[in-house]
């Protein structure tokens, strides 16, 4: 919001100093994100400043290694999967939820996003041990369920979100004139819920990127993805390549963060009415 060309000074001195509190408080949380990304250009293998010379060789060590190729792989493949599991799963819940009312309906949705509240480390042991007896553990499939569980309740609330401004009668307008469920689906629903899902599905594979605890306790030796691979980096063998590999993970953050915030935008153009309706218009 513009400042009023007629403002008081009390007004002035809040419209300034407000974005320098917000300015301060941003500095705060990102610096120490600033400190390593030029780090990970060093030359020397020293963590610290100042830096002995500029050189790509840690990113080469990144993207050429073996151990870390295999991480990269596998985070791909877990995180994609887990990715698209847990957008069906959960923008189906969503729309079900959204659409019906029930006894239990509260106790339903809370139960679906327990993941989110319930500690990591009680959600890890309690996958491993049910994995155990089906004999998940150390797979592909355990890892990308296990990711998809916790992915899902971002999927479930984003779209939830989304169908708050829907309008139902849409549905039934189309199911009237003959269309099959899922004709309805595709051709009404998705198109005024997808930037609900699109979100919720950048969540999902952020969360199964930045995951570590889960993998710690499902995966196996083979299974490494780039947060387990960094954390055992650290224990191991301290390296700059650990440095280079945090800050691919941290410009792919900034991408989605930059994504997420244009499908808010392009989800406020569609449902602001120009002098009418919003998505059912």
């Amino acid at each position: 919001m513009a400042l009023p060309a007629h403002a008081t000074s009390g007004e002035k001195v809040f419209y300034y100093g407000y974005r320098v509190i917000v300015a301060i408080i941003f500095f705060y949380l990102i610096f120490p994100l600033l400190t390593i990304i030029p780090l990970s250009f060093n030359s020397g293998e020293l963590l610290s400043y100042p830096m002995q010379g500029f050189s790509f060789r840690w990113y080469e060590d990144f993207f050429g290694s073996g151990r870390w190729g295999l991480a990269i792989k596998n985070s791909l493949i877990i995180g994609l999967s887990s990715m698209v599991l847990a957008t069906i799963l959960g923008t189906a819940a969503a729309v079900g939820i959204n659409r019906a009312d029930f006894p239990g309906k509260q106790i339903i949705v809370a139960l679906l996003i327990s993941p989110m509240m319930i500690p990591l480390v009680i959600t890890a042991l309690s996958l491993y041990l049910f994995f155990g007896k089906f004999g998940l553990n150390n797979t592909y499939a355990g890892l990308i369920l296990a990711h998809t569980i916790l992915g899902m309740p971002f999927v479930l609330i984003t779209v939830s979100a989304t169908l708050q401004s829907f309008d139902y009668n849409l549905m039934r307008a189309g199911a009237s004139l003959g269309a099959s469920p899922l004709r309805v689906f595709f051709k009404i629903v998705f198109p005024n819920i997808a930037p609900g899902i699109f979100s919720g599905a950048l969540f999902a594979f952020a969360t199964s990127l930045d995951e570590v605890v889960v993998v710690m306790f499902i995966a196996g030796p083979s299974h490494r993805t780039i947060p387990r691979q960094m954390f055992s980096g650290i224990r191991e063998n301290l390296s700059p390549t650990l440095l280079a590999a945090a800050t691919v993970l941290i410009v792919f953050a900034g991408m989605l963060m930059l994504t997420l915030e244009l499908l808010r935008k392009r989800n406020e153009k569609y449902n602001s009415p120009p002098g009418g309706g919003g998505a059912a218009k």
